[in-house]
């Protein structure tokens, strides 16, 4: 600019030849479609953070030294450049460039400031920057009227005729000065006519100053991934639309959804008129008093520094709803745990202007949901594909050592162990960086025994939130039931009197399982969390900890009965048959024990063993004990599985089990009786199938109110089931394989339960004439009843019938007659039935 103070000119110069040229590829990138990756470099790689427009001639002197002195002062890098360089009426690319590279430009439009062809062209680049890259303009009228610069008049619009006259009248390059004039002098700025000029200084710098605080954040080292997904989030957020949207980033710690609002908020905050990224609001609102201050530090970010005193939360509710709820603001709260900070922070959508976009960040999908947010307006975070997670942990582990080289298989273990959690990539990458073959295999070693302290601890912040049933529910499924069907996983830990199915759901809603083909997942990394903390309830002692899964472990307890009160459950599932030393006592001090799971464990001791009136739930099968013992009073047990056993039954063995549901004496060959079932008045399934050695039921079958599944499945010389059946809730029966079976009992009443009756291969030569009353009964086999010579003609009331299975009946010569046909609306002649099967029959 023509006659710029010296001391200005020579300072600019100096500085503006220090600084860093704009790296080419980012340059080239800002004219690409809008990305996160792409604004986030672009902006971080801006050499100035104002540009300076002016007339030299009409305040070199004065008004421009002291704004750019004050500027300097606050540490505001400045881009002034010198009238006396230029050569021609077009802007040089270098200036063009260091408009692209500000953030802010103010235009001083001073008396004789349009008379410059290139001052004009500087306002049509910056206003041409605004629109495509986000460029703020500030005008300041130094002397002259905002609406000279618009209109034109005065000085302007002589200026304008003589462009006119020289360019032609219809140029349109003329025409786009004046609508960049219009343009400019449309917006908000300072107008410093008869103002004290150090004061709008002042004001001026203070005000850039608080514009350049509004920067983009630093998103990650290495922003593998983000991309794409950032694309998928301005989908969802339909930045076009006027309305308020309140939208979720949901999924397990570690994962990236931090990095990624960054990443988007950095894309997109400057279409707001203001912006606000409250990071880390679990941790930094443990009580009212910090929710205090969340309140002020977001008032005083949206109202672009204006801030506010907040004397109590709900006062600060009220000045969010009144001061914020007629501007469009982009708010970001990050890493929300509880539905009081959303309460609080952004309550309805009401608070805020139209136009307005609510980003929130949580592990806790129910937070969301609990919040109105709709599922299509809920995004999961999920962890890298495989090739973004060789990416991203090569940037970490070879960023400053290329020279090493390191085997495929140790990096397959790292990339293994991280599993596609972002966290663990970057942590690993970065501890593995620069180190030898022989250092990586030592880690890896290490971590496969004992989890990463920084990844563990973000990860063991969703397990810290939860309730305490769902805790013990978590390390249950972490310790042992991963990749478990849900139906199980519930069965096992109601058991415990667990509330599972609202737990499970509570720990989908966490991030901390998943559910996938309806079994329960979970990340290797969270297991190893839940499985650390158990390790640590004490580090050197496994008889100090409440779950035992390890085989060397449950050895250690066991073999020395050493087991203490802190032992809650025991679950070891060996893939072959190993023997382990257990004795008698084994569990006796074991009072707390509640869940005890062994497979393909072996013993040689066959005497009585002791267990605990706490336990719920006992499964194991060939048990190498022949005798149960337990303290007197009231059990807990609600299964007891003990199938291909030598466990001796005794018929009053069950007194003050009054809890068992679930009871599997299978395949044990010294079970030659059933035991009495009215002392278990909540049994809902016996399982005997397969006990050759039984030869009669039990007659508390016949009226016991609660089972429901009665399996007798190859019991081969079982001669003699019951005289009637009146179990009301039984709904199947199954006495396939019971050869010696030569009557099916009377049923002398309707029994709603049963569904399902499967008699194959016994010797029943007749079915009672009241099989009428099964009147649920669905399927029906008899095949292979080869004594099997007639049907009773009360079969066709059977109206719910869908399969009948006659299959080798081959006594069976013909069906009865069907009776009552006079009454033609009465459900008869198996109107269900789907399935008829008679080859092997002996019909006429």
């Amino acid at each position: 600019m023509p006659g710029e103070a010296k001391p200005v000119q020579s300072d600019v110069h100096m500085r503006d030849k220090a600084a860093t040229r704009p790296n080419t590829k980012h340059f080239e990138e800002a004219h690409q479609p809008s990305s996160a990756l792409k604004a986030t470099s672009l902006n971080l790689e801006r050499n100035y953070h104002v540009f300076l427009s002016f007339r030299g001639t009409d305040i070199r002197n004065n008004f421009l030294g002291h704004l750019y002195a004050a500027l300097d002062q606050k540490g505001i890098y400045t881009y002034v450049d010198s009238e006396e360089l230029r050569k021609g009426e077009r802007i040089t690319p270098a200036l063009i460039k260091a408009i692209e590279d500000s953030r802010i430009a103010i235009i001083i439009f001073s008396e004789d400031y349009a008379s410059s062809s290139w001052c004009l062209e500087e306002v049509e680049k910056i206003m041409e920057c605004k629109e495509q890259r986000g460029l703020t303009v500030f005008p300041v009228f130094y002397k002259v009227e905002p609406k000279e610069v618009r209109t034109p008049r005065g000085s302007y619009r002589e200026s304008m005729v003589k462009h006119d006259n020289k360019f032609g009248r219809d140029s349109e390059k003329v025409k786009r000065w004046k609508k960049a004039l219009y343009d400019a002098g449309s917006l908000s700025g300072w107008d410093l006519n008869d103002k004290d000029e150090a004061d709008s200084i002042k004001r001026i710098v203070q005000e850039i100053s608080m514009q350049l605080d509004r920067m983009p954040l630093h998103v990650a080292k290495h922003p593998v991934g983000i991309y794409p997904r950032v694309v998928e989030l301005e989908s969802m957020l339909n930045l076009e639309a006027d309305d308020v949207l309140m939208i979720g980033l949901w999924g397990q710690g570690g994962v990236g959804k931090t990095t990624l609002a960054k990443a988007l908020y950095n894309d997109i905050f400057r279409g707001f008129e203001a912006s606000c990224f409250l990071a880390n609001v679990r941790e930094t609102s443990k009580d009212s008093k910090d929710l205090v201050h969340l309140q002020e530090k977001l008032l005083s970010e949206l109202l672009l520094g204006k801030g506010l005193t907040v004397f109590s939360v709900d006062g600060g509710i009220n000045l969010i709803q009144d001061r914020l709820c007629r501007k469009k603001v982009l708010l970001v709260l990050d890493d929300v745990n509880d539905g009081k900070q959303l309460n609080v922070l952004a309550g309805e959508r009401e608070w805020f202007g139209n136009g307005s976009r609510i980003i929130i960040t949580t592990r806790d999908n129910h937070l969301l949901t609990f919040h109105g947010i709709d599922k299509d307006h809920i995004y999961k975070v999920k962890t890298l594909e495989d090739l973004e997670a060789l990416e991203l942990f090569n940037k970490h582990a070879f960023l400053r050592s290329k020279e090493i080289v390191i085997r495929r298989d140790l990096v397959d273990s790292a990339l293994h162990y991280a599993n596609g959690l972002p966290l663990a990539l970057e942590v690993l990458g970065s501890f593995l960086c620069g180190r030898r073959e022989k250092e990586w295999e030592s880690a890896l070693n290490k971590l496969a025994k004992s989890p990463d302290k920084t990844i563990n601890d973000v990860l063991k912040l969703s397990y810290d939130g939860l309730e305490d049933y769902a805790k013990e529910i978590f390390l249950d499924i972490a310790c042992f039931f991963k990749g478990r069907s849900i139906e199980d996983i519930i069965e096992v830990l109601n058991s415990c009197d667990f509330d599972t199915t609202i737990g499970v759901q509570v720990l989908v809603e966490k991030s901390l399982i998943t559910k996938e083909r309806e079994t329960v997942q979970m990340h290797d990394l969270i297991q190893l969390m839940g499985m650390d903390i158990v390790k640590q309830e004490c580090h050197d002692d496994p008889r100090r900890r409440s779950r035992l899964w390890l085989c060397e472990d449950v050895r250690d307890v066991l073999s020395g009965d050493m087991g203490t009160n802190a032992v809650k459950a025991i679950v070891l599932v060996l893939p072959t048959t190993e023997a382990i030393d257990i004795g008698p006592n084994a569990f006796t001090n074991m009072r707390r024990l509640r869940l005890l799971i062994m497979i393909n464990v072996h013993n040689s001791f066959q005497g009585p063993i002791c267990l605990p009136n706490e336990l719920r739930w006992f499964q194991w099968p060939e048990c190498p004990f022949t005798i149960l013992k337990f303290s007197p009073g009231p059990k807990k047990l609600v299964r007891l599985d003990l199938c291909k056993s030598n466990i001796q039954v005794m018929v009053d063995q069950f007194k003050d089990f009054k809890n068992l549901k679930f009871l599997n004496f299978s395949e044990c060959p010294s079970v030659v009786c059933m035991p009495d079932l009215d002392l278990t008045p909540n049994l809902e399934e016996l399982d005997l199938h397969g006990c050759k050695n039984l030869e009669r039921a039990h007659e508390s079958v016949a009226y016991h109110a609660k089972l429901r599944l009665l399996n007798l499945k190859g019991c081969s010389n079982l001669y003699h089931l019951l005289d009637v059946l009146q179990s009301k809730n039984l709904q199947v029966l199954n006495l396939t394989g019971c050869s010696k079976l030569q009557r099916f009992p009377d049923i002398p009443d309707k029994l709603k339960g049963l569904e399902e009756l499967y008699l194959r291969g016994t010797s029943i030569e007749e079915l009672p004439a009241s099989i009428e009353n099964l009147v649920s009964l669905e399927k029906l086999n008899l095949i292979k009843c080869k004594k099997l010579a007639n049907l009773p003609s009360s079969i066709y009331k059977l109206s719910n019938l869908e399969r009948l299975i006659l299959s080798g009946c081959s006594k069976l010569k013909k069906f009865p007659i069907m009776e009552d046909l006079s009454d033609l609306h009465s459900k008869m002649g198996f109107p269900k039935l789907v399935i008829l099967r008679l080859e092997g029959c002996n019909l006429l």
